[in-house]
């Protein structure tokens, strides 16, 4: 398990970077963006993706999401910034 927390940790020391125009289009982040500065630890879990569009996740965070939807027993996040992390970087 050890291995697992070194590398969350080298993949929170680099930068995601994510294209203006996406950030752009994420108009209701109440968060300030976490996800791009600390990493991919605040993000919710990628379970699937449906047409790199809709992402279903995992959230254990109890913050609020403006762009997370419970559907059924699962969640699912439309948020702009955090699908191009997955469609980009696959976490």
């Amino acid at each position: 398990m050890n291995w697992l927390k070194l590398l969350f940790s080298q993949i929170n020391l680099f930068t995601m970077e994510i294209e203006k125009e996406i950030q752009i289009k994420t108009t209701q982040c109440e968060n300030d963006f976490s996800c791009l500065k600390n990493g991919i630890t605040t993000c919710c879990k990628v379970l699937s993706c449906i047409n790199n569009k809709v992402l279903f996740v995992d959230c254990t965070s109890k913050v609020y999401c403006a762009y997370k939807i419970t559907f059924g027993y699962s969640d699912i996040c439309n948020c702009p910034t955090r699908i191009e992390i997955y469609n980009k970087y696959a976490l």
